[in-house]
């Protein structure tokens, strides 16, 4: 299942995330934002339970920023996670 979301208050502004139906990640995209610190988390993703990734990404700020690129792949996740339940 495929779930999509438009990235707030972040240089990355759209990701979309892959979930197979057993709650691991299939593939995280993530357009805009710092390319290689993207590519090593969208790296890292697939295969991980959605469930740790939110655990792990969620919260996470950058900068000043009251939110990170990889915060926003957690809320992109638990937006999957709702439509697959």
């Amino acid at each position: 299942m495929t779930f999509e979301r438009d990235n707030k208050g972040t240089c990355s502004v759209h990701t979309t995330v892959e979930l197979n139906p057993d709650h691991t990640i299939a593939s995280v995209k993530v357009l805009g934002g710092c390319n290689g610190n993207l590519k090593g988390i969208m790296a890292l993703l697939p295969g991980m339970k959605a469930e740790d990734a939110i655990a792990r990404l969620d919260g996470l700020i950058c900068g000043m920023r009251q939110t990170s690129c990889p915060d926003q792949i957690a809320q992109a996740i638990k937006g999957a996670l709702a439509q697959l339940a």
